[in-house]
This record gives C-alpha cells, sequence and structure tokens, in this order.
C-alpha cells in the first residue's frame, strides 16, 4: 500500500508532466526517413509545405536528372545528357529532377502555382524574393525553406532548399537520388533567397533581347553582373537619366536600378515607354 506521502508525489510528478506537455508540442516537428524536414524554427507554412514536398522525393528514392522536373507543369520526369558528365548519358532513362527542377516542383507544391519556373539563377533571382543573404552572412539568419545558391552572380549552378541545424535537400548530381546533405557555405556558395508565395510587390516588367547584361552602374562600360538568357520578368525599384546607349536602333539615357540584381541596366531592353511609367527617379543610387 502506498504511503499517503508517495501518493502526493504521484501526483505532483503527474501535474509536471501535465505543464509541460504543450512545451514539448512546441518543438520543429520530427523529420521525415532519410533525416529531411524542418529542422529548426521559424518556416512559413509555405516553406513548411515546400520543404514536405522535397522530403517526400527523398523517401521516394527519387533520381537526379540532368534536365528533370521542367515539363510543361512541375512534377518529375526523363532528362537527358548534359554534354560532358559521363554519369548523365542515363539520365534520359531515369524519372526525375534536377537541383532548380526539384525546387519548383517543391514550391509549387506549396504556393499551388508554378512559381520557380526556371533554373538555378531565375530561381535566386525571382521577383518573388522575401529577403536576400550574401554567403558572408553565413547560416545565422537563414530560416527552413530557404533557397541556397551556388555559383556566380553571372552563372548559378547549383541550388538547394535549406531544412535548418546545418541540412538541406537537394538533387545534386547524376547517378544519385534526391538526397539530405550538410550546408556547403564555403567554396562557391553564392547566397540565399527566401520565397514570398503570395502576390508580386513592386513595378513588375518584361525584358526583350537575348544575352542582355546587367552592371554594376549606370554604364555601358561597367562592369557585368548578369545576363538575361530570353525575355525575363524584372522588379525595378528607381530609374535615373545616365549614359546613353545606342542599341537595337534605339538611343536611350535612361537605367533602370533592378533590386534583386543588386544591378543596372539599359531601358532600351526592357518592354514599355522609354522612361517607365510609374517608377520613381533614383535619389539614393
Amino acid at each position: 500500500m502506498l504511503r499517503r506521502t508517495g501518493i502526493i508525489g504521484t501526483l505532483i510528478g503527474l501535474l509536471a508532466l501535465l505543464l509541460w506537455a504543450p512545451a514539448a508540442l512546441a518543438v520543429p516537428a520530427a523529420p521525415a526517413t532519410g533525416g529531411c524536414g524542418v529542422l529548426a524554427p521559424g518556416a512559413s507554412a509555405a516553406a513548411r509545405n515546400a520543404i514536405a514536398a522535397a522530403c517526400a522525393q527523398v523517401d521516394a528514392n527519387t533520381w537526379y536528372s540532368w534536365g528533370g522536373g521542367h515539363g510543361d507543369t512541375p512534377g518529375a520526369t526523363l532528362g537527358h545528357y548534359d554534354g560532358h558528365d559521363e554519369a548523365s548519358r542515363q539520365d534520359g532513362e531515369r524519372v526525375g529532377f534536377d537541383c532548380s527542377g526539384l525546387v519548383r516542383y517543391a514550391y509549387a507544391q506549396a504556393a499551388g502555382s508554378d512559381i520557380l519556373d526556371g533554373d538555378a539563377s531565375g530561381q535566386y533571382y525571382t521577383t518573388r524574393a522575401a529577403a536576400r543573404f550574401t554567403a558572408a552572412q553565413g547560416e545565422a539568419p537563414l530560416l527552413p525553406g530557404d533557397l541556397l545558391a551556388y555559383g556566380d552572380s553571372a552563372d548559378l549552378h547549383h541550388i538547394a532548399i535549406y531544412l535548418g541545424a546545418g541540412k538541406m535537400v537537394e538533387a545534386r548530381q547524376s547517378g544519385t537520388h534526391v538526397m539530405v546533405s550538410d550546408v556547403r557555405l564555403g567554396g562557391d556558395y553564392f547566397g540565399a533567397v527566401r520565397v514570398n508565395t503570395g502576390a508580386v510587390t513592386g513595378h513588375v516588367f518584361q525584358t526583350w533581347g537575348t544575352g542582355v547584361w546587367t552592371k554594376t552602374a549606370p554604364s555601358a562600360g561597367a562592369a557585368r553582373v548578369y545576363a538575361f538568357p530570353g525575355p525575363t520578368g524584372i522588379r525595378v525599384e528607381c530609374q535615373k537619366h545616365a549614359e546613353t546607349v545606342t542599341s537595337d536602333g534605339y538611343t536611350n539615357d535612361a537605367w533602370a536600378y533592378l533590386p534583386d540584381y543588386q544591378a543596372w541596366m539599359t531601358n532600351i531592353y526592357i518592354q514599355g515607354a522609354a522612361w517607365l511609367d510609374g517608377v520613381p527617379t533614383c535619389t539614393t543610387r
């Protein structure tokens, strides 16, 4: 028979357990098999859904396939030989994703629409950026669901989804499956972007032409930053009169500042009036 002091002690223990339980429920959800899941707090609902979609491909042992995931709609597709990696010669027989194909699919599942159709560069420079982080900032400001980009400003060749706790999910290379990896912050890590799955804000325009370079300053002689491979949606923060440029039969001295690229481009290659309607004049740039 329990002594009275034993009964009281048991009741106190049960009460402590009940009070502790809600705090325990607040920790991040346990990762799925393969260690894939939301591994840190702070992720938005959309980011959590994107991670769940990507992690489902880890659980399914889905192949990396070069060019995979870039069909008419988001989803795994057959890939093809990339032209130099012998391991990719079999990608034409493998249904799967390349790095940007996986990101496209994950965020389409999260947003309910195809908001990140494009390659790694197009996804990093998206007009849907809610926040951007440089390589120098490291992992500290990142939240699960942020996109980690690798390469340089002119050629971002790889992109992955941050999970938290030093981990990311990625479609890495031919001959492997979609996987969880340690975050690689050295080497050619370029930076990260947080995706806004809601309405696009700011002044949005479309470029025209191919191989049109953005510049570090509003001048044709300034250093190159990034070349648009074709017509691209861009956000314009402001515009100003600077160096006069003549190209493709047009002459204009107006330049637009593109915050997503932290670069300038001549208004000649932006669809619209020579001086863009509704865009303010730059006063601090």
